[in-house]
C-alpha cells in the first residue's frame, strides 16, 4: 500500500467559496489523498481566499504561518478570488508554493507534481475573460444543510466591487446539473439547501457558455421545490432588482421555500445608490420590503448596507440610517467601505476617515440588534418549525425556524438533523429563543 499523502483545507469568505471548497477537496480523495483536520499535519495545505474584505487579505498570511507551524515542510497552495486578483501578492508570501486563479482551482490536482517547496509561489491565473466555463459545486458544511452553488461571476458594474474582476461574467449551471447535485445532496439525508451564487437572481444567464439560455430564476425554483426528501430550500442573497413578484408570491405558496431573504440595499440614499452604480433606487428597495411583508408577514428580511462609501455625508449617512429605522427589516449586515485597486470608486472623492467609517458602522450594527430583537419578539407565542443543528454549544443544540429565528434547547444527539414544530416562548439573555415542543 502506498503512502497516502494528507491534504487540508480553509476557507476565507463566503458560502460560495465553502460550496467550491468541497467541491476541490472531493476531487483529492479521487486521488491518492486523505482529508484531514486544518490543525492537524498535512502535506498539503489548500487556502481558498476572498477578496472582499479587508481582513482577508491579513488572515491569508496569518493562516500559512499556522499551517507551517504544523509542518514547516508542506506544499501551500492558494486558490480563489484573492488569488485572481493578486496572484503576485500571494505568491510573494512566505511559505506559499502555488497560486491558482478563477478557473485554475478546479484543476489543482493537475498542478500538484512533485510537492517539493518552491522559493517564489508559482502562479497559474488566467485572464478573467476566460473564466466563462461553469463548474458546479456543493458543500455539506454540516449534516444540516448544504449549501447549492448555482451560477458564477457578475456582470453588474457596482463601483466598490472587484468580485467580476475576480469571477469573470455571470454564468450558470445547467438546469439538469443542479436537480443532479439536488437529489444527490438529498440523498445524504441532508434536509435544507441554501442556493449560493455569486448573483443568483441572474440565474439562467450562460447556462450554454453564452449568453444564452434556457431558464430563468424563476423555473429554477419551481423545478427545485420538486426535489423530494429537502424539507427547506433558502436563497442566499438576492439582487432587489431581480426579486419579482412571481418569486415572492411563490415562495409565500411554495412547499419547501422558507420565508427568509436577504437583499442586499448597500445604501439608503439615491446619491450613494448612483455612485455606487447600483441598479435600482430606495424606492424600489422598500417596494420589494411591503411586497414581502403583503404575502408573508412573519418573513425575515435581512440587509447588506455599507458605510463610508466616497461621498457619503453625514446627511446621506443619516439618510440611510433614517431608512432602515423604518423599514420592516429583520436584521443588518453590515460592511465598512474598504478601498479596492482596479474599482471605479478608488479614484472618487470625498474620502471618509476611518474613525467616522468605524463610528457608522458601530451605530448600524446597534440598530441590527434592535432589529433583530423586536423581530424575535412579534414572534413569540407563535407556531413554527424548528431545524435542529448538529453542535454541542456549551450544553445547547441550537437550531432555526424556518424564518430563521434562532433558538435553543438542552443539548440531546438525538435531536440533530432533525425537524420539530415548537412555540417560541421566550428570548433568553444571550438573545436566543427559548420554546416549546407542539404535539
Amino acid at each position: 500500500m502506498e503512502n497516502r499523502k494528507k491534504v487540508a483545507f480553509y476557507t476565507l469568505g463566503c458560502k460560495l467559496n465553502f460550496s467550491e471548497t468541497s467541491t476541490i477537496a472531493r476531487s483529492f480523495s479521487d486521488e491518492v489523498f486523505d482529508r484531514v483536520d486544518f490543525e492537524d499535519a498535512a502535506d498539503i495545505y489548500v487556502i481558498n481566499t476572498c477578496s472582499v474584505t479587508e481582513n482577508a487579505d491579513k488572515q491569508f498570511k496569518q493562516i500559512v504561518r499556522k499551517a507551517l507551524k504544523t509542518n514547516e515542510k508542506a506544499f501551500v497552495a492558494a486558490v480563489g478570488c484573492y488569488a485572481q486578483l493578486k496572484p503576485e501578492e500571494l505568491a510573494a508570501v512566505d511559505g506559499v508554493d502555488l497560486v491558482l486563479g478563477a478557473t485554475e482551482k478546479f484543476k489543482i490536482t493537475d498542478y500538484i507534481n512533485d510537492l517539493s517547496k518552491n522559493d517564489m509561489g508559482e502562479v497559474h491565473s488566467c485572464e478573467i475573460e476566460e473564466a466563462d466555463f461553469y463548474v458546479g459545486s456543493y458543500s455539506i458544511g454540516d449534516r444540516t444543510r448544504a449549501f447549492l452553488k448555482v451560477q458564477d461571476g457578475c456582470d453588474y458594474k457596482c463601483t466598490y466591487c472587484t468580485i467580476p474582476l475576480a469571477r469573470g461574467i455571470s454564468r450558470s449551471d445547467t438546469m439538469e446539473n443542479v436537480m443532479k447535485n439536488a437529489a444527490e445532496i438529498s440523498a445524504k439525508g441532508i434536509k435544507e439547501i441554501v442556493l449560493t451564487g455569486v448573483n443568483v437572481g441572474d440565474y439562467g444567464k450562460g447556462e450554454f457558455g453564452n449568453k444564452k439560455h434556457e431558464h430563468t430564476f424563476f423555473d429554477l425554483i419551481q423545478n427545485l421545490d420538486t426535489i423530494p426528501g429537502i424539507e427547506r430550500l433558502r436563497i442566499s442573497s438576492i439582487e432587489p432588482n431581480l426579486l419579482k413578484n412571481e418569486t415572492i408570491d411563490f415562495v409565500a405558496q411554495s412547499r419547501t421555500f422558507v420565508p427568509h431573504f436577504h437583499i442586499p440595499l448597500q445604501s439608503g440614499s439615491n446619491e450613494i445608490l448612483k455612485k455606487m452604480k447600483r441598479r435600482y433606487l430606495r424606492e424600489l428597495y422598500a417596494d420589494r420590503v411591503s411586497k414581502i411583508r403583503e404575502v408573508m408577514p412573519n418573513a425575515c428580511i435581512g440587509v447588506d448596507v455599507i458605510v463610508g462609501f466616497p461621498g457619503e455625508t453625514d446627511e446621506l449617512f443619516l439618510e440611510t440610517y433614517n431608512f432602515l429605522n423604518e423599514l420592516d427589516i429583520s436584521y443588518l449586515h453590515v460592511f465598512t467601505y474598504s478601498e479596492r485597486d482596479n474599482t471605479e470608486a478608488i479614484q472618487m472623492d470625498g474620502v471618509i476617515p476611518n474613525n467616522v467609517r468605524a463610528k457608522r458602522s458601530k451605530m448600524l450594527r446597534g440598530l441590527s440588534v434592535k432589529k433583530r430583537r423586536a423581530f424575535y419578539e412579534s414572534q413569540l407565542n407563535s407556531s413554527h418549525t424548528v431545524l435542529f443543528e448538529g453542535e454541542n454549544k456549551e450544553g445547547y443544540i441550537h437550531g432555526f425556524t424556518e424564518n430563521y429565528v434562532k433558538v435553543k434547547t438542552p443539548w440531546n444527539p438525538e435531536l440533530v438533523n432533525t425537524l420539530h414544530k415548537i412555540k417560541l416562548t421566550t428570548i433568553d439573555q444571550d438573545g436566543i429563543v427559548r420554546f416549546e415542543y407542539e404535539s
